[in-house]
């Protein structure tokens, strides 16, 4: 009798063990910027080809190279005080997990060079100070996009090709 109790308690707290150990762990990216893509699930990194560099979502830093190394800023350098974040074209680093998406950066370059423009995109939020006359969310600083500045979410997607934003291969 007191071996099947100490089977019977055994398995009891075999099976509390295993239950515990199958406790799945989400991991929090940070809030995205008002400017970011709408519609994006979470993801850590947006690649700016307009200004080479990328905005980690988790640490709200922007990365560029600056001085011979990548650096890790909380602003972009000074020669682009005056870039539109809300305009500006977001590439979604949807594939890319690691610390150091600039590991890719001249694949990066090639594929979405500077004045690159996929899809329209929508912000999350709304740009300060000046609203958005084409209607909340829309996406007036898309300059080679003919579209209107309107998009929807199931156009965010990470790689479009070099189009001209009309479905067009350039």
């Amino acid at each position: 009798m007191r071996t099947v109790k100490f089977m019977v308690i055994g398995m009891a707290l075999f099976l509390a063990g295993a239950i515990q150990a199958q406790v799945s762990v989400n991991v929090h990216i940070g809030a995205p910027p008002p400017w970011g893509p709408a519609g994006v699930p979470e993801v850590r990194y947006y690649y700016l080809p307009d200004v080479e560099a990328y905005y980690d979502v988790q640490t709200s830093m922007f990365i560029y190279f600056g001085g011979g190394v990548w650096v890790h800023r909380a602003n972009l350098p000074s020669q682009f005080r005056n870039y539109d974040l809300y305009g500006g074209y977001k590439v979604v680093m949807k594939d890319y997990h690691g610390n150091t998406p600039y590991n890719n950066f001249k694949e990066h370059k090639r594929k979405w060079g500077r004045g690159y423009h996929g899809e329209a995109q929508r912000t999350i939020g709304e740009r300060p100070g000046k609203g958005n006359p084409g209607g909340k969310n829309s996406h007036e600083g898309n300059h080679d996009n003919k579209s209107g500045g309107h998009g929807n979410d199931k156009n965010m997607k990470e790689d479009h090709g070099h189009g001209d934003g009309n479905g067009k291969k350039k």
